[in-house]
């Protein structure tokens, strides 16, 4: 006597499991990437804005001067805000 779909029945269930597991899978790694980047994002703003890139926005300083943007006055008042 067989009831439902017999083998149909019995091989769509499996799929549905593992299709199942799949998507389980899948919202679990989206969220684990997610997560890692917020985390990246954050590390470069706090250091951006607390003040932890001195020495880029010195270099900076140094290559205007360098180019001659900016006169030795004005070089040493911008290297003293920084500072």
């Amino acid at each position: 006597m067989m009831w439902g779909l017999g083998g149909i029945g019995f091989m769509s269930m499996i799929l549905g499991n593992v299709l199942f597991g799949l998507i389980i899978a899948a919202i679990i790694i989206i969220i684990i990437r997610l997560v890692r980047r917020a985390g990246h994002y954050h590390d470069y703003y706090h250091d951006y804005y607390h003040g932890e890139n001195k020495s880029g926005a010195l270099d900076i300083l140094k290559e205007r001067y360098a180019k001659g943007e900016i006169t030795k006055e004005q070089f040493d008042n911008m290297k003293k805000d920084i500072s």
